[in-house]
């Protein structure tokens, strides 16, 4: 039996990790800026609600076996025409909300102890048009993730990537009502972003339950030598449109979007 903190607990993904990991006999932890049964509120922006709830931890469980970094935003926009506050907001909780989180709860991590980070799997590919904001996130979420697996080897912790694709979570509504927000609002993009609608609605046709998100995690937290990144449905056109040379994927978004 281990001690688990995780974020973004009561969303779709984070749910269903907290029910895998207490079905396996462990203590969970839940942290989260909603409120909901068992969770701990906290915002993740807010430095001194992460050292509340770090607090509160240490108190009930005096030390962790992993910490499962789930909390983030799905943001989509124009790089061109999104305000500035929307842009800092989505790096300030999906990755600098990470960097509070890990930072402040790290004293309480057993050695050997185990860091989980879900990223994307849009975070090694190209950006595509308008959601940009969030493939640069996650991105640099990665980048964190590879400085921080670096560091932690010394002092005995493992740190491991978890990429999904389209799954079947509250953010696939968020999405589409993102995109119906920006096709209203965009003065620039119009006809470009009517079109996009059609190329999101077939990327996130093909998706997973969170409970297959769940089992991945827990592969990775139970696994002696667990990957470094674990993938989980990953969307073929996608990789298909990524090993494309990149002038021929600008020609083909032209194509389409123009």
């Amino acid at each position: 039996m281990g001690n688990y903190l995780v974020t973004g607990a009561a969303g779709g993904m984070g749910r269903a990790i907290c029910s895998a990991l207490s079905a396996g006999g462990n203590r969970v932890w839940k942290l989260d800026r909603q409120e909901a049964e068992g969770v701990i509120q906290a915002d993740i922006t807010s430095m001194e609600d992460v050292q509340a709830a770090a607090q509160r931890v240490r108190a009930e469980a005096g030390h962790l076996d992993g910490i499962i970094n789930a909390a983030g935003i799905y943001e989509l926009a124009s790089m061109a025409e999104m305000p500035e506050k929307d842009f800092a907001r989505a790096f300030d909780i999906n990755l600098f909300g990470m960097f509070r989180v890990n930072r402040t709860f790290l004293p309480l991590l057993k050695v050997p102890g185990r860091i989980v980070i879900v990223s994307s799997e849009l975070a090694p590919l190209h950006p595509l048009p308008f959601t940009g904001i969030y493939a640069v996130t996650k991105s640099a979420v990665e980048r964190y993730a590879e400085a921080l697996r670096m560091e932690l080897q010394l002092l005995g912790h493992q740190v491991t990537v978890i990429r999904p694709g389209a799954v079947q979570t509250g953010m696939l509504s968020v999405s589409t009502q993102k995109l119906d927000a920006f096709c209203a609002g965009t003065r620039l993009y119009p006809c470009g972003a009517e079109r996009l609608r059609h190329i999101v609605d077939r990327v996130e046709a093909r998706s997973v339950p969170p409970e297959k998100i769940a089992q991945t995690v827990t592969r990775a937290l139970n696994a002696r030598r667990p990957r470094l990144v674990y993938c989980v449905n990953r969307n073929p056109l996608l990789l298909l449109m990524n090993i494309l040379p990149k002038r021929l994927q600008l020609l083909i978004i032209r194509k389409i979007l123009k």
